[in-house]
């Protein structure tokens, strides 16, 4: 129902939902890592989760685990490079991230990976995005948090004292400089009644 659609950078979609103007607060971590943050970028988001919810053709991975298979503890979709999004939004959002930080970065964000997290028994380990050039090179990753609250923790590789970011509700994280190297992250399980949140993850080249 997208294909003829058209949303400039800052429009507002049909349902309500929009990107404010980007102006995410930066804090510095160690050994050349960063992460910025801006709470409730993407205004009226609830409207985007919901179709995202049931537009992604969401897939169960499994995935080896020490002597066994074991199912990936959230669904999940990844977009590759000129593959067609599933809402024009989401290419407005990569738009407006990759000029924002294109001088920093030297390139723009091309991929965008999806996590649908069901409940609170959906979760992901500690891991650094290391796939690819960001095992040896700095690089960004940045995230867009839609449905439910979640937190994402950050800490550095190998433990130590862990860092806490919201994230849901339109809500952007950043992690760039060397942070998927030195730096960890995860969303670990949570305690009682927890609705679905979607988390977009848009990479550069050759990035996972």
């Amino acid at each position: 129902m997208f294909d003829t659609l058209q949303i400039g950078l800052f429009d507002t979609d049909p349902a309500g939902t929009r990107l404010l103007d980007l102006a995410p607060q930066r804090t510095t971590l160690t050994a050349g890592a960063w992460v910025d943050t801006q709470p409730g970028w993407v205004a009226g988001s609830d409207n985007l989760f919901t179709n995202l919810l049931d537009a992604v053709p969401w897939q169960r991975e499994r995935r080896r685990m020490y002597d066994r298979v074991v199912d990936v503890p959230r669904l999940v979709r990844f977009y590759a490079e000129h593959e067609h999004l599933p809402h024009p939004l989401l290419g407005a959002m990569r738009d407006v991230l990759g000029v924002h930080y294109r001088a920093e970065l030297g390139e723009t964000f091309t991929t965008a990976g999806m996590c649908c997290y069901r409940d609170g028994a959906d979760s992901v380990a500690w891991h650094g995005d290391r796939i690819g050039r960001s095992d040896t090179e700095d690089t960004m990753v940045a995230i867009v948090s839609l449905g439910d609250s979640r937190p994402l923790l950050l800490r550095p590789r190998g433990g130590g004292r862990s860092l806490r970011f919201p994230a849901g509700h339109g809500d952007l994280l950043v992690m760039g400089g060397s942070c998927q190297r030195t730096w960890e992250h995860c969303v670990p399980k949570a305690a009682g009644a927890t609705g679905p949140r979607i988390s977009i993850q848009f990479r550069p080249h050759n990035v996972r």
